[in-house]
């Protein structure tokens, strides 16, 4: 073994110190994905897919060669691990690898070109507390094409960023309330695994992890069981989550759909509240 001094690359992460913490970004990474797909000098926009937009396999002609449209889509996968602002765009096309569209690879353009113009974001980590915070969120039937939902989450240690996801969910949820409910329920099972790898490296906290969510229906099936007969066919996310929520081990709270964070890894936004939900991910320019 050898120590190469302080950490500044790795795997095309950069990192840099400052002086309330570190900043951890994909600038580079990011320039040389610009320069291999000829959109170095591309005009930049404000966000990475339009407001609601929803992308169909059907409308348009296929795209000539589907290997660089996989390529392309593969690189942006990686740029996730840093930019969470591009998570829900970034799911929307890899949705579509097998057989893209002309439609496809314009919404993967525009994803390139809002990375043109904010090519020195990353995300900023300072000290704090050891308290997990969680932000749950789903856009009920969202998909166009197969009606599925669309899970987002994000988790905080602190006010730090370490675990979010979006994701659409395998089978179709019969009302908004099942949808949130499913997304409650994977965001407990990743902050429960996060609990746990804390408690190994001995940096757990004594307090309670918050999840916080916007649905008071899907609140409700967590905290009362006269309501399961309502949805039997979730039966075994419902005891999941009430299971952890009876043994304390973590605990519910409502949050207003404009503060609820998760919110941008559900859906395309308008670029104001995009902007601002950007803000509430940690995310600095280097």
């Amino acid at each position: 073994m050898k120590d190469l001094g302080i950490l500044h690359y790795f795997l095309g992460l950069q990192i840099e110190y400052t002086s309330p913490g570190i900043l951890i970004h994909q600038s580079k990474y990011i320039k040389d994905l610009l320069h291999r797909t000829n959109m170095l000098d591309s005009k930049p926009c404000t966000t990475p897919c339009h407001p609601h937009h929803k992308l169909l396999t059907h409308g348009s002609p296929p795209v000539p060669d589907p290997g660089i449209y996989r390529s392309i889509v593969g690189a942006l996968q990686y740029l996730t691990f840093t930019r969470p602002d591009i998570a829900y765009s970034v799911n929307q096309v890899c949705q579509f690898m097998h057989s893209p569209l002309e439609s496809h690879f314009v919404a993967v353009k525009r994803i390139l070109r809002y990375l043109k113009g904010t090519m020195q974001l990353g995300l900023c980590y300072k000290p704090g507390s050891l308290n997990l915070r969680a932000y749950t969120d789903a856009d009920w039937a969202g998909d166009p094409n197969d009606r599925r939902s669309t899970t987002g989450f994000i988790v905080f240690l602190g006010n730090n960023p370490i675990s979010w996801s979006s994701k659409k969910q395998h089978t179709v949820s019969r009302s908004s309330t099942e949808a949130e409910y499913r997304a409650m329920a994977s965001t407990t099972a990743e902050v429960v695994w996060l609990q746990q790898l804390l408690k190994d490296l001995s940096l757990s906290s004594s307090v309670t992890p918050l999840l916080l969510c916007d649905n008071i229906s899907a609140m409700a099936l967590a905290t009362n069981p006269i309501l399961h007969s309502k949805a039997k066919h979730i039966e075994i996310d419902c005891h999941f989550v009430r299971e952890r929520v009876q043994q304390g081990i973590i605990l519910l709270q409502f949050v207003a759909s404009s503060e609820q964070f998760a919110d941008i890894l559900t859906k395309g936004l308008c670029f104001p509240l995009f902007s601002s939900h950007c803000n509430n991910l940690m995310l600095g320019i280097a």
